[in-house]
């Protein structure tokens, strides 16, 4: 477990209140980092805090401002930040329940492991986590957290529960502003079929360790070649086998076809074709183009 907690505080339902301490759940993974070098000299660029007119100033001298007019500032102090109150800064009350597939996966943001505070708070604890189990419900609250309030859903996990943080309705791309164009037709049931017993044959258990960031080897690798090439400039030719934008339908099937002979690691899940669906009888009239559904 971590050593401090990313935030402390007490589940509020109704009038019984529950201690807990909630924990980052995720954690960064290998990343290469790259710096801005100046190349004649080799030296790191250094960025200074500059104020116009005046040139670099010290840190101590900077504080927060909001801009109410062009040019026309608000100062505040950050112990003056600190000290707005906010019930959810220490409380999170759940104020509704709903069934986790009303949740669209857009709204979920960062998930936090929740633990019971002290002992005194295993019981009402573990009731609650059951309550949710048991209901197969969601909770819902806002709680505040390192300067901004969340949106937040409590559900059971193990022998803990996880908090997920969500974003606002605003904060949500609608979908149909993206999908519009794309046409609402039914696809050729023998493509179907074959498309549906190719997933069926790479069917497996989610294994998270079975991937891993390729790029960042790839970049590993480059820093090692440029290493020892001195400085020389490595440029890979490789054609990367990306397949052509051509929407022919006989092109189609038969990449699906040989997709399906290419010999498969084993996933532990028996192929099954599936039977092509009989073709939708035609319609006296052309039928008019359905609406786009709204989603969020």
């Amino acid at each position: 477990m971590a050593a401090r907690a990313y935030w402390q505080g007490q589940i509020r339902l109704a009038l019984v209140s529950i201690p807990v301490e909630i924990y980052s759940a995720t954690k960064s993974g290998a990343q290469i980092s790259f710096h801005q070098i100046h190349e004649p000299s080799g030296k790191r660029i250094k960025y200074e805090k500059t104020a116009p007119g005046i040139g670099p100033v010290d840190v101590d001298e900077i504080v927060k401002g909001f801009e109410v007019e062009k040019g026309e500032y608000v100062l505040l102090e950050q112990d003056e930040i600190d000290a707005v109150k906010l019930e959810s800064k220490k409380t999170l009350e759940l104020t509704q329940f709903v069934d986790a597939d009303e949740i669209d996966v857009l709204y979920y943001e960062k998930p936090y492991f929740v633990v019971p505070a002290d002992d005194l708070a295993e019981e009402a604890f573990i009731v609650l986590r059951e309550a949710l189990r048991r209901s197969r419900k969601v909770g819902l609250g806002q709680l505040a957290m390192r300067g901004r309030e969340y949106v937040v859903s409590l559900k059971p996990c193990g022998r803990g529960m996880v908090l997920e943080t969500l974003r606002y309705a605003d904060e949500v791309n609608k979908a149909q502003g993206y999908f519009r164009d794309i046409p609402d037709s039914e696809p050729d049931p023998e493509l179907l079929g074959l498309a549906e017993t190719l997933i069926d044959k790479k069917v497996a258990k989610f294994n998270p360790a079975g991937f891993h960031d390729r790029y960042v080897d790839a970049l590993k690798d480059l820093i090692e070649r440029k290493k020892k090439a001195k400085g020389k400039k490595i440029i890979e030719d490789k054609e990367d086998g990306a397949p052509s934008r051509g929407s022919n339908v006989v092109d189609l099937m038969a990449a699906l076809k040989k997709s399906l002979e290419k010999p498969e690691a084993k996933t532990g899940a028996a192929v099954k074709t599936r039977p092509a669906k009989a073709p939708a009888k035609k319609a006296a009239e052309p039928a008019k183009k359905a609406p786009a559904k709204k989603r969020a």
